[in-house]
């Protein structure tokens, strides 16, 4: 990454199984319960899908970039006009846990940029932290949490 490029990463180590953590990013019925209202389909590689988010009444198109079974999921998504990719890793750890990775990437180091690093920093970080409470936890930390934001 040059210093002209921004770059989002973050991470977060969930109690479970490398297998269930992957089930849970690839599967829309698993993605409803803390990311996503609705998804289209698996997520597969070059395969093209749509998620609804409960909060807006928007559908996003998002082009899967490659899956790998229990290690990786990249994908495009629009933001504000341009490409970014996401790139999301799973490495198995100690006790049956998985590390998650997330990065997102890239946007020119301008306002827009740094508004979008911002922004997409507390989202990334907000997926996980979700997806570690569904996981181990069973509970859906999403569901009203953005109520605000509805137009």
């Amino acid at each position: 990454m040059s210093s002209q490029l921004l770059e989002i990463k973050t991470a977060i180590q969930i109690q479970k199984p490398v297998s269930e953590v992957f089930e849970a990013i690839v599967d829309p019925a698993k993605m409803s319960n803390y990311f996503i209202a609705k998804g289209s389909d698996r997520m597969a590689t070059e395969k093209e899908i749509s998620w609804q988010f409960p909060e807006f009444d928007m559908v996003f198109p998002i082009k899967v970039n490659k899956v790998e079974r229990d290690k990786a999921v990249s994908f495009y998504w629009d933001i504000d006009g341009r490409q970014t990719l996401v790139e999301i890793s799973l490495q198995p750890k100690e006790h049956n846990s998985t590390l998650v990775t997330a990065t997102e990437k890239d946007m020119i180091n301008d306002e827009a940029g740094i508004k979008w690093l911002k922004g997409n920093t507390e989202g990334w970080a907000n997926f996980l932290a979700c997806l570690k409470a569904y996981l181990e936890y069973g509970i859906n930390l999403r569901k009203g949490a953005f109520d605000f934001m509805r137009h």
